[in-house]
């Protein structure tokens, strides 16, 4: 259903199970899926795809240009996972050329009031940003992580899968897959272990990471003598692989 002041381009691609609420706008070139929930007074410009089972709540804005002084205009884009939540007034915004043209919010997100995706960013499998988290340009969010209210992360950061990063963070540097972050600048405070353990992670991939946890970041040692030291004597199941690829691979530098 559709309300009678909402305002739909000729150019939109809806799903006719799709609901809008009042005054919204919805411009041409968007797409929406089938069971998506639009509120009121929600804004969609152009170039955006929203996949199906989405719910976006009242005053969001979707697919704005980017906040990008070098951006000129050109054609790029926003896409929406299925069965995502974007609650009031969250802002997301569409890539850059010079960023590779995308913003990509992942599946199963949760994105609370007043969160901002900016330009380029990528966000994995049920992300959740609590109240204010605020991503800047090109920031690539690993699956099932969680942000907390009032964090804000620097452009080019990524972060790795299963992270936890607690309110009012800084975050300068990558965080790496399965541990908590926190504070200005962030710094590391263990693995999740309770999220770990929430998303079924076993007792020895759990006892893996620790050992992997310590050696890298515990006792002094450099970040490539850690790396071989974890390849030389901790168990080298995926998680712990995936853990030590992510770190060889960081260009902004690891958080400690």
């Amino acid at each position: 259903m559709i309300h009678p002041t909402a305002i739909i381009d000729p150019g939109a691609e809806i799903d006719s199970n799709v609901e809008i609420g009042p005054f919204s706008i919805v411009h041409r070139n968007v797409s929406i899926g089938s069971g998506t929930f639009i509120g009121p007074h929600v804004t969609i410009d152009p170039y955006v795809e929203i996949a199906p089972n989405c719910q976006i709540f009242q005053y969001a804005s979707i697919g704005a240009a980017p906040q990008a002084v070098k951006f000129k205009g050109e054609k790029t884009y926003l896409k929406i996972g299925r069965n995502t939540v974007i609650r009031e007034f969250a802002t997301l915004n569409r890539g850059t050329e010079f960023g590779g043209g995308v913003t990509e919010v992942g599946e199963d997100n949760f994105l609370m009031a007043y969160t901002h995706v900016a330009h380029d960013c990528k966000t994995g499998k049920g992300v959740i940003m609590a109240n204010n988290a605020t991503l800047a340009g090109h920031i690539t969010i690993g699956d099932h992580v969680i942000i907390g209210g009032l964090v804000a992360i620097h452009q080019f950061v990524r972060i790795g899968e299963y992270a936890y990063i607690g309110g009012k963070s800084a975050v300068v540097k990558d965080i790496p897959p399965y541990v908590m972050a926190a504070g200005d600048r962030a710094t590391l405070h263990g693995l999740n272990k309770v999220g770990l353990q929430r998303h079924g992670f076993s007792t020895n991939t759990l006892s893996q990471l620790k050992k992997a946890y310590r050696t890298i970041f515990r006792i002094g040692l450099t970040v490539n003598e850690a790396v071989d030291r974890v390849l030389a004597e901790v168990e080298n199941i995926p998680e712990v692989l995936t853990l030590v690829n992510f770190i060889k691979s960081t260009e902004r530098g690891i958080t400690r």
